[in-house]
């Protein structure tokens, strides 16, 4: 079981029409990091983008074939990440593989706050600061609302900077139950995904809340340099 301390982040984009033996490669992608008991898996669809073909795409309403670009993501410690890392490169013949160092905050199976930022207050952040990655199920609850919800709403009263919520489109975790977005099925065991970022200070105190508050799921912390962040 993934424990906290050090591991490694492997991010892998792909198009969503590249094939691997018959069926989508993201799909197997995953049933391989399943196979080789990689901790979780949280996959994503873009909106817009192009890769190595040059070809720009974007989503359309009613395109429903357009080539979109996927996001994989999985978490694990360094040498599960490296065994793993020659089986996926045989796999991906176009597309990009990386791998970063990151900091496992919580992995589960099953105070007194700050006061609110005065209104018209500016949020500066730039240079050094933290990022962390909250990796949770659509259908986890939180005193009655989506936790991921409530996790917004926490951030936002702390005067957290920003956060962005990703639904995915397949992906396992702690349950090691595999699970995908069907077209026409609408089902609430897909993943979501939390990015934060602010200074190491504020994201500090934010641990012991997402501590509390995320009873099965996956934290993880990165160092990050905010390059611009600006607000009007």
């Amino acid at each position: 079981m993934l424990e906290k301390g050090p591991a490694k982040k492997l991010i892998i984009y792909v198009s969503e029409d590249d094939r691997y033996q018959g069926v989508a490669l993201y799909e197997a992608i995953a049933h391989v990091l399943h196979k080789k008991g990689m901790a979780g898996a949280t996959i994503t669809k873009g909106i817009a983008g192009f890769g190595a073909h040059g070809v720009y795409h974007t989503a359309k309403i009613l395109r429903l074939t357009e080539n979109l670009p996927i996001r994989i993501e999985v978490t694990d410690t360094p040498e599960k990440i490296d065994s793993i890392l020659p089986t996926i490169y045989g796999m991906v013949e176009e597309g990009l593989i990386e791998v970063q160092d990151t900091l496992v905050i919580k992995y589960t199976h099953k105070h007194e706050e700050p006061a609110k930022k005065e209104k018209g207050e500016v949020t500066k952040l730039q240079g050094q600061a933290k990022m962390i990655r909250i990796y949770i199920s659509e259908s986890d609850l939180w005193e009655g609302e989506p936790l991921y919800v409530a996790i917004v709403k926490r951030l936002r009263f702390l005067g957290i900077a920003g956060a962005t919520v990703y639904r995915g489109i397949m992906g396992y975790g702690a349950s090691s139950v595999i699970h995908k977005q069907h077209l026409f099925i609408r089902t609430k065991e897909v993943p979501m995904m939390i990015a934060i970022v602010d200074t190491e200070e504020k994201i500090n105190q934010l641990i012991p809340i997402l501590d509390t508050m995320v009873q099965e799921g996956l934290v993880v912390l990165s160092d990050v340099d905010v390059i611009k962040y600006s607000s009007r």
